[in-house]
């Protein structure tokens, strides 16, 4: 898909898909954003259970997710398996003109974001000691999860009115049976339709305030 850059309200970048209409990130602040409802409202409620950490993504993207979640697993000495589902893979010359690694303070940080995106499709690789990284190129409802796997999924495919087949009972079915028991779901819509579905399949539902710009966000859990 064709995108185009675009400096969101923290500096950092966020593209723009004229087809769907919508954004990979907020535009009050990409960075901002994903470290706000991905990393402190979902990986960290993990920091202190002394496990190796298997985290699901829906819409890999930018990168932006997974590059937060290393740098903090980093901070944090945390062992991460990171699966992520991606349709339409942003390529390589437009990965390299993203500034997220001026946002974070970790060694080799441009390195290990090229690293990010430059790894092969459908095989899991060891970006570093804490940390693998296995993206899986297809529709979320093609794919074969595993059972019980993960303890927290990041479900940020581009929005219901974008990408409606993504926010369905199927797929949140799918997801509630692949994540652990006490698992943790994150995502940043709050429309009325998406936690139903998600109430239907099983979870447990938060609304919780929203980062700058937005007023609030859904967490879910497999109880």
């Amino acid at each position: 898909m064709k995108s185009s850059l675009v400096i969101t309200g923290d500096g950092s970048h966020t593209l723009y898909v004229p087809e769907l209409e919508d954004h990979y990130h907020s535009t009050f602040g990409a960075v901002q954003e994903s470290k706000y409802i991905f990393i402190e409202k979902g990986f960290q409620t993990f920091v202190n259970r002394n496990i190796t950490c298997n985290i699901l993504e829906v819409g890999f993207g930018t990168g932006l997710n997974a590059f937060l979640t290393l740098a903090d697993c980093r901070k944090r000495k945390i062992r991460v398996n990171y699966h992520a589902v991606e349709l339409w893979p942003v390529s390589l010359e437009v990965s390299q003109k993203l500034n997220y690694p001026e946002y974070l303070d970790i060694d080799s940080a441009t390195e290990i974001f090229r690293t990010l995106h430059k790894s092969d499709w459908d095989k899991e690789i060891s970006v570093d000691s804490l940390f693998t990284l296995k993206k899986i190129i297809g529709k979320i409802q093609d794919i074969q999860l595993p059972q019980e796997k993960y303890h927290i999924v990041f479900f940020d495919a581009f929005g219901p009115s974008a990408q409606p087949e993504l926010w369905t009972r199927e797929v949140f079915r799918k997801i509630f049976f692949a994540m652990k028991k006490g698992g943790v779901f994150l995502t940043f819509s709050v429309k009325g339709l998406v936690k139903r579905n998600l109430k239907e399949e099983g979870f447990q539902i938060e609304t919780l305030p929203g980062p700058v710009g937005k007023r609030s966000i859904t967490r879910a859990w497999r109880l």
